[in-house]
């Protein structure tokens, strides 16, 4: 068990949901889309995705505060072309907009058999294997690129070792007839900027060789990639000399340039610039309706027959079986609601400040009960 393990209070998923939520509407949301924002956070930490949960809260309100995003903001239709659309999520919260894209995007998929929507100039769109989950729920294949313009602006292309592009994820949503959809969604990096910024607040440790700094030199160290942040302050700095790596070298930083290329510059977002002062995501999500491409009744019997073909598969020294995308994320829901989500204590001290600030003592308290922070 390693220190963030240790000093990690484990905190029922409705009860941080009510906290957050409080947050967001003290900060200027209003009822909904705090609650809505609070969803969202909660649902990354069900899934195991801490980096895209409520560690996320103090940066979020700090925008709220410095103007860099802005509460109750809907999309604006920029182009629509039948099946294809281009948004702008005029700086909204990515948790608010993002929904409304895809809600769109299902919409014109409905319709079309296919919609391609381009959404812009939004706040952090948070965990994307959300949209993937949200077009599953009607039914939807659907395939999401995203990047950012230049304040996330992290990675090192391949051969390289200074920033140029960000942690630019990829996510793929499969639907099934029954239960959950499988979902890919993963960073075209080693790992996503939240990954370290949980490393920074006492998480778990980087993985070997998932920095590299200027001269070359690969660390694990958070603070190369913050400079002098001790991971209480919601603050964006980034001033470490560091990069992130991209994953599998050549192909996975050829990946993450695509998703500048598609996410960025296709919809007019775009791509990672030096010297951007505020965070926009851009994502280019094209969603696919099976009921038209008339295989129905070879597709789902094949899906189910895969699935059975790969868990099939002997298990690999180390590994209980064999998971497909998206089975991790369900066992850790299923585990997590019924044990609490486990926040450390700087990401504890870190809400509590935040709710302190906006005058919430006792959802402070949430964060900080008696003996243990």
């Amino acid at each position: 068990m390693n220190v963030a393990e240790q000093d990690a209070l484990a905190i029922d998923a409705g009860r941080l949901r009510e906290a957050v939520a409080a947050i967001f509407q003290a900060a200027g949301c209003d009822e909904a889309e705090g609650a809505r924002i609070a969803r969202y956070l909660v649902e990354s930490n069900l899934t195991g995705h801490d980096s895209h949960g409520v560690i996320r809260v103090p940066r979020y309100v700090y925008w709220l505060d410095t103007g860099a995003v802005h509460a109750g903001r809907h999309i604006k239709t920029v182009t629509d072309a039948g099946a294809v659309a281009v948004l702008d999520g005029d700086h909204g919260f990515g948790q608010t907009v993002g929904e409304e894209a895809i809600t769109l995007g299902v919409e014109k998929a409905r319709e079309y058999g296919v919609s391609v929507v381009g959404l812009r100039n939004t706040g952090h769109l948070g965990r994307v294997g959300d949209w993937a989950e949200l077009a599953a729920a009607h039914g939807l294949f659907s395939i999401h690129f995203v990047n950012t313009s230049g304040l996330g602006m992290l990675v090192a292309p391949f051969g390289g070792t200074e920033r140029r592009m960000s942690t630019n994820p990829i996510c793929i949503g499969v639907p099934m007839p029954e239960g959950p959809p499988f979902v890919l969604d993963c960073a075209t990096s080693i790992v996503a900027e939240g990954k370290v910024l949980v490393a920074l607040n006492g998480g778990k440790p980087l993985p070997e060789g998932a920095l590299i700094e200027r001269d070359g030199t690969l660390t694990t160290d958070p603070n190369a990639i913050y400079g002098a942040l001790d991971g209480t302050q919601p603050h964006d700095q980034r001033t470490g000399s560091a990069a992130v790596r991209a994953m599998g070298e050549h192909k996975g930083s050829g990946i993450s340039i695509m998703c500048e290329l598609l996410a960025g510059a296709l919809t007019g977002g775009g791509c990672s610039r030096a010297g951007h002062k505020t965070l926009e995501n851009n994502m280019l999500s094209i969603l696919l309706d099976p009921a038209r491409f008339g295989t129905e009744e070879l597709l789902w019997p094949e899906l189910d027959r895969y699935v059975d073909f790969v868990h099939s598969a002997r298990a690999a020294p180390g590994h209980e079986r064999v998971r497909l995308p998206g089975e991790p994320e369900e066992e850790m829901r299923a585990h997590r609601r019924a044990q609490g989500i486990p926040l450390p204590r700087r990401v504890r001290s870190s809400l509590a400040l935040t709710a302190n600030s906006l005058g919430l003592a006792d959802v402070a308290a949430v964060f900080k009960p008696e003996g243990r922070a």
